[in-house]
């Protein structure tokens, strides 16, 4: 059996307001517009890239239609208690990753910490979405044995 799917192109975060986190995507965290269109009196679609990797759209997306009005307003509560999951980022050195993003003013729920795999910290978004930054290591499930990850 063979597939024809090559790749993942595209990962759609939910955020409050496109501008706003179209600028905190591009002026805090380094990546580049991808598209910024709107299409019609409500819906705009706007995609941000990492330049390192431009094959891959993050998707800039508000809870609206044609989702129903329940899931909407569910989606803007989870929002609010900044409940949502966004994306994991792979960094070269996280402690100063960190560093740079506090001075900006990128609010952290986890400093830098020690995992089997790497160090990882853990952030949010302009819009409470939680994203992971990891300095990746190689490691074996042996190293997660007696490792409490809670």
């Amino acid at each position: 059996m063979s597939t024809h799917i090559t790749n993942i192109s595209l990962v759609s975060v939910w955020v409050r307001d496109i501008d706003e986190s179209k600028a905190f995507y591009t002026d805090v965290l380094g990546f580049e517009v991808g598209d910024d269109l709107t299409l019609g009196p409500d819906f705009r679609w706007c995609t941000v890239v990492h330049p390192r990797q431009p094959e891959l759209h993050l998707h800039l997306t508000t809870p609206s239609g044609p989702l129903p009005d329940y899931l909407i307003d569910a989606m803007r509560r989870a929002q609010d208690e900044g409940g949502l999951p966004g994306v994991g980022l792979n960094v070269e050195d996280c402690q100063k990753t960190y560093e740079e993003l506090s001075a900006k003013g990128v609010e952290f729920l986890q400093e830098p910490q020690e995992r089997p795999y790497g160090v990882e910290a853990l952030m949010r978004d302009n819009s409470g979405n939680w994203m992971v930054l990891v300095q990746s290591r190689d490691y074996t499930p042996e190293d997660f044995e007696g490792v409490d990850m809670s």
